[in-house]
């Protein structure tokens, strides 16, 4: 468990900003009402709205915080962190099928804008996929960026997986027939596809989505899809926004949140989840393969409270 227990206290140092983003003011409330009123609860959902948990998620937490509260006769403010704590909780639970994908053929799509850290999600999924023992082929189907090919070779490589590729410019479409063919003759577990992330050009995408999703769909319809949405956690409300965008034009399946670490705007993991209803599945706390982890809501919500698993030995490694 050394790999998951380093994450976690990486995960407890990147949500830093985040935490003084969000922890430090809800204990200041915590400790400056005497009673729970309605202007305690506002206070507290200002501070989620401003730490990027978004309208609706916040809308959620705060209902469920009220109904504990009510419950549980409490009355003293800092006696319900522990169900805020809860009620965030409850906004990210990722579900029972969450990677079904890593069990039967599968064939993963990711999309996502350039610069948000797709290629590189793609490459350490696939190396995450070959240590847990599966066959796995990727596509390099976002011909468009000159580098994207370049990287995901080197990707490839590092992961000793299969890469298929084409000519910069060529056509993704075709890159994913003979990625296909090549996942079939080889008996793949899992085809990964890095596609080409342009929104600004969204009939465009649409398209070359569409015409993907018609090859797989006639050439390898026995495998289970999955598509998750890279995007990058700096960006704030803008990542939700472009979350969006590829709802729109295609079946989002999950979602890959990357560069937690460093940002104050940590909240948008569980904004997004909660506007969309769509997962978090993976999360990235820095450069290197380990660094992306499935994304364990309990985990993530007890290291920006900066408790539980970790918190004791990070406690430590501070005062020495």
């Amino acid at each position: 468990m050394g790999e998951k227990k380093g994450f976690f206290s990486r995960l407890v140092s990147g949500l830093t900003k985040t935490r003084d983003n969000i922890v430090s003011g809800i204990d200041a409330v915590f400790g400056g009402f005497s009673q729970i009123d309605e202007d305690f609860y506002e206070e507290i959902e200002e501070i989620l709205i401003m730490g990027d948990i978004g309208v609706s998620a916040t809308e959620n937490i705060l209902e469920s915080l009220k109904q504990k509260v009510k419950e549980n006769h409490i009355k003293k403010p800092d006696e319900c962190k522990e169900l805020l704590i809860e009620s965030i909780k409850e906004q990210m639970q990722v579900g029972e099928t969450a990677y079904r994908f890593e069990e039967e053929k599968s064939v993963v799509l990711i999309v996502g804008v350039n610069g948000v850290g797709k290629t590189t999600s793609v490459g350490k999924l696939a190396g995450k996929l070959k240590a847990q023992g599966k066959k796995v082929v990727l596509a390099a189907a976002d011909t468009f960026r000159a580098a994207a090919g370049e990287q995901l070779k080197e990707w490839a490589n590092r992961a000793g997986v299969d890469m298929i590729g084409g000519q910069e410019g060529s056509d993704p479409a075709a890159v994913i027939y003979d990625a296909v063919a090549a996942a079939k003759a080889r008996n793949a577990d899992v085809l990964l596809c890095d596609t080409a992330g342009r929104l600004h050009n969204k009939k465009n995408l649409m398209e070359e989505l569409r015409k993907i999703n018609r090859i797989l769909e006639k050439e390898y319809p026995d495998a289970y899809r999955e598509t998750l949405v890279v995007l990058d956690a700096t960006t704030g409300q803008n990542a939700l926004a472009q979350a969006k965008q590829f709802a729109e034009v295609t079946d989002l399946t999950g979602i890959i949140l990357t560069k937690m670490d460093g940002t104050a705007k940590g909240g948008i993991a569980v904004a997004i989840q909660s506007e969309l209803q769509i997962p978090v599945k993976y999360i990235g706390v820095g450069e290197t393969i380990d660094d992306l982890q499935k994304f364990d809501p309990e985990e993530f919500v007890n290291a920006l409270f900066d408790r539980g698993e970790g918190a004791q030995e990070h406690e430590e490694g501070e005062n020495d």
